[in-house]
């Protein structure tokens, strides 16, 4: 079972950038998914969550630039960062869980210069 993070990397402030999750040993369809990110001196935060049932949750500091999304075909999870500002910057995460148990990836890092 696991699940890898790819597509951070270096963006000035106002670019895009894509991460992808893929996940290998399990469905992604049958869990909940979400991403988080940790900045350096910070706690974790969650920056979307996609329940089962098509909730989707985002944090008001990156509500209408975030995007999380599915693609069950790929068994892959992604999130569409618009818009990236200076305190974005953080090593990004994504988890996958259900009733029984959870899962999560070994980050890729993001950098927004000012």
């Amino acid at each position: 079972v696991q699940l890898v993070e790819s597509g951070g990397g270096l963006v000035q402030a106002g670019g895009s950038l894509t991460l992808s999750c893929a996940a290998s040993g399990f469905t992604l369809d049958s869990y909940g998914i979400g991403w988080f990110r940790q900045a350096p001196g910070k706690q974790r935060e969650a920056v979307s969550c996609n329940m089962r049932g098509g909730d989707t949750y985002y944090p008001d500091d990156v509500k209408g630039r975030f995007t999380i999304s599915r693609d069950n075909a790929k068994n892959t999870v992604y999130l569409q960062m618009n818009s990236l500002k200076p305190e974005d910057t953080a090593a990004y995460y994504c988890s996958a869980w259900d009733s029984l148990r959870a899962y999560g990836g070994q980050g890729t890092q993001v950098t927004v210069s000012s």
